[in-house]
């Protein structure tokens, strides 16, 4: 697909067309990856945050939120139930923590694979290289660092620049390829200043990545940041994509097409904006991966990166319900194992 064909398509309105392409990428989805839909339990290990981007709750600068780090021993036991749900994957995922030392992840990373057999995803932020080769030594599988945007002018607006130097995404995201790990990516959809000719670039970026997995979602501020509270004036002047359930769709549905053997799940910003179905409008779209909760109720509403996040006080063996329920009325079926390359 051309940049104009991808622009049409995220300007294209008509129900019949877009019905089409929803029908399109699904068909692909089978095609390549099966009805599989693989479970990855997500851990939130820490809200604590080295980074003040402008739109994220969790920002450095966020003083009246009550800051948390997980104990290896919390970590273990959210693994654990991870396992006795059924699901093949664990996500830690936390905020730029430095706290997190590379040691002690290394050690929780070994302790779940020893005590549980599930792959591991990190998700947790620009480390640097000697950080993520010790993880990948200690067993970890995957790693997800989101580029958010590839127009770089447009990241620059939204992180602030900090007292340390940040790191290049896409050259992290290479190194994490060199290191052997399972590389997941994406960006965010309807950025203040975002245009549709820049979203179309990011979808092409993610082809061009080659990436193992993509995490797309709509832009959500949380109202305790400067865009939230709307202290900054707008980015950019002109046209703007919007931040809705409809493009999101198109994003995922289009990225089945660039990437047809990638895992694409339906994100948790999505279920925010539409809890009744928007994952299964996304699974009906092209994702064949969701990823259920499981970190203790106690620290999931402090991990509060938008208001009002889906399953927040939900029970972890509630949501596996749940979802088995919504995923066979689509027809299609939970899977087995980690579901990496390999899609076991």
């Amino acid at each position: 697909m051309t940049v104009a064909e991808i622009e049409a398509w995220l300007r294209q309105e008509d129900p019949k067309q877009l019905e089409q392409l929803w029908q399109s990428a699904d068909q692909i989805r089978r095609d390549h990856v099966g009805d599989a839909v693989h479970l990855r339990g997500l851990i939130e290990i820490s809200n604590r945050c080295v980074r003040a981007c402008w739109y994220c709750g969790i920002r450095k600068d966020n003083k009246n939120i009550e800051r948390y780090r997980m104990t290896a021993d919390e970590v273990l036991q959210s693994a654990q139930l991870a396992k006795r749900l059924g699901y093949g994957t664990v996500v830690l995922q936390a905020g730029e923590d430095p706290g997190l030392s590379e040691p002690w992840v290394s050690n929780i990373v070994q302790r779940i694979q020893s005590d549980t057999g599930l792959a591991v995803t990190l998700s947790l932020g620009e480390r640097k290289p000697h950080e993520l080769r010790a993880w990948r030594q200690a067993g970890a599988d995957r790693y997800l660092l989101r580029f958010e945007t590839s127009d770089s002018a447009l990241f620059a607006k939204i992180h602030p620049a900090l007292g340390h130097s940040s790191r290049d995404r896409f050259a992290i995201l290479a190194e994490l390829r060199d290191l052997g790990y399972e590389v997941g990516s994406g960006f965010l959809i309807g950025i203040p200043g975002q245009s549709y000719a820049s979203l179309a670039q990011d979808l092409l970026r993610c082809r061009a990545l080659g990436l193992d997995m993509i995490g797309v979602g709509p832009w959500l501020a949380h109202p305790e940041t400067p865009l939230g509270l709307g202290m900054v004036p707008p980015l950019a002047a002109g046209e703007q994509v919007p931040a809705d359930e409809r493009m999101t769709l198109k994003c995922v549905a289009l990225l089945r097409k660039l990437c047809p053997n990638a895992n694409l799940p339906a994100t948790t910003a999505l279920a925010t904006l539409d809890g009744h179905a928007g994952r299964e409008h996304a699974l009906q779209s092209g994702a064949n991966v969701v990823m259920p909760n499981v970190t203790p109720i106690q620290y999931r509403a402090l991990y509060e990166i938008y208001p009002g996040k889906a399953c927040v006080s939900e029970a972890a063996e509630v949501c596996a319900q749940c979802l088995a329920g919504r995923i066979a009325s689509l027809g299609r079926h939970i899977g087995t194992g980690p579901g990496g390359k390999t899609l076991d």
